[in-house]
């Protein structure tokens, strides 16, 4: 069976620039450090190119699609050339559509919106949030995690002989985990989904940044993803797909820019005529900038070559990877295996550590940003960690004291900006925690495991 695999060619490139890579920040254990960004997975930082290009924009801003103005006009054009960019990026067919919207999150809810109201929808347990939540008005069956890409296809198959065969269907499936980094076997899924006479559509926010994504490649009906992890900042997101069930529902949000033509009727009333094109769905005053990054963004991407940018990953992964492998103590999270493709994306807990605790003393005694939490994926986290559905454990808990054992996980991810030096100091930096312990003693305040000012550990 295949998955997403390793790029062929070797040539490894040299980290992309971003922004903040000189940042210095505050140790408590005295003097500055420069800061190492290892929460990609979050929100990547900005590359420098998404950064100059937009700063060359601003001055020239201006509300689009309805201003004779020039600024109106080149902001109209660099919009809809940017619609074309992610098009191109994503390898869209010739009659699908992009839609912009705020995030994956945005476009996942905006696909919930727009399915027929007799529609199947089945997602895996172990989607992000974003995925697993937004289907509230459909029939929703959620499926166990599968613990193989195989058993993915399987498990998939199983549900789809059985659901009603009359009705329309949908599969929502990520592309990467947002837990394990590891990589699903999203063509083999697109093709059980439509065997089935169902579409499919790809949570790709955590696949886009590391990889190539292609629409008519992997043969799936819709992509989503978010433009903040994809090294361009400023809330803008992309629905790329099909255009039939978008052009045959009501818009998502009713306004100016969704509407062609209001008029009132005689009895007192509106009549309305909305678009049909990806406009029908962006009512309102649309973010040029953010929209004008994530172009800005695919063009980097693409003209860096995504061989070199994951061959590049892969020696990263395989590091840190080989890293934890000689802490005691530490366990790394994996649906499928070690041996499991997967980007710069790994979750572990570390035995006798609350991960809170553990992430604390990474930012405040090494500079180092990382994840604690269930990353919004709290079914998977916890079917990863072996607790019961119904035990606590939200993020920042309370009742998690330092030192106490807590049903959390710690996340390291790193991408296309990350420098060798970042990772190197995280791998020393866990070893030293989990051999020496932490240098200072901390507090829980609000939730979160802060450093106690001036109370070194003795």
């Amino acid at each position: 069976m295949s998955v997403f695999t390793a790029a062929t060619d070797q040539s490894i490139c040299t980290p992309l620039p971003v922004l903040g890579r000189d940042v210095t920040v505050p140790l408590v254990t005295g003097g500055d450090v420069t800061y190492a960004a290892l929460d990609y997975a979050a929100s990547a930082p900005a590359l420098q190119r998404v950064w100059d290009d937009v700063a060359a924009y601003a001055p020239y801003y201006g509300s689009v699609h309805r201003g004779a103005g020039y600024l109106s006009q080149l902001s109209t054009d660099l919009f809809e050339s940017s619609r074309k960019t992610v098009a191109e990026f994503l390898g869209c067919r010739a009659d699908d559509q992009v839609v912009f919207t705020r995030s994956t999150t945005d476009s996942l809810n905006l696909l919930a919106a727009v399915i027929p109201a007799d529609c199947q929808v089945f997602v895996y347990e172990t989607e992000h949030h974003a995925s697993l939540l937004p289907w509230r008005d459909a029939r929703v069956t959620y499926l166990n995690a599968p613990r193989t890409p195989a058993q993915a296809v399987e498990t998939l198959e199983r549900a789809l002989t059985d659901r009603d065969p009359y009705g329309p269907a949908l599969v929502c499936v990520t592309g990467a985990s947002n837990v394990t980094g590891e990589l699903w076997p999203v063509k083999e899924l697109a093709a059980a989904a439509h065997a089935h006479g169902a579409r499919i559509v790809l949570d790709a926010a955590q696949l886009a940044p590391h990889h190539p994504v292609d629409i008519d490649e992997l043969d799936v009906d819709w992509v989503a993803f978010s433009g903040h992890k994809l090294y361009a900042p400023f809330g803008s997101g992309v629905l790329a797909g099909r255009a039939d069930w978008l052009q045959d529902a009501e818009p998502y949000l009713a306004g100016g820019g969704a509407s062609r033509k209001v008029a009132r009727r005689t009895d007192g009333g509106v009549d309305v005529e909305w678009h049909s094109t990806a406009a029908r769905h962006e009512a309102g005053s649309p973010n040029v900038i953010g929209v004008y990054s994530i172009a800005s963004a695919c063009k980097a991407l693409t003209e860096a070559g995504f061989d070199g940018l994951v061959a590049r990953e892969q020696e990263l992964v395989t590091r840190v990877r080989a890293g934890l492998a000689e802490v005691p103590r530490v366990k790394v999270l994996s649906l499928f295996g070690d041996d499991a493709p997967r980007v710069g994306v790994i979750s572990f807990v570390v035995e006798g550590w609350n991960s809170s605790h553990f992430a604390a003393a990474l930012s405040a005694e090494y500079g180092i940003g990382v994840r604690d939490g269930l990353f919004c994926a709290h079914p998977l986290v916890r079917t990863l960690l072996g607790s019961d559905p119904q035990d606590p454990g939200e993020c920042g808990e309370p009742e998690a004291e330092p030192g106490e054992r807590s049903l959390n996980a710690i996340r390291v991810s790193f991408g296309a900006g990350t420098p060798d030096e970042h990772i190197e100091r995280f791998v020393r930096a866990v070893k030293e925690l989990v051999g020496k312990g932490a240098r200072w003693t901390y507090r829980t305040e609000d939730g979160r495991c802060v450093p106690d000012r001036g109370t070194a550990q003795v």
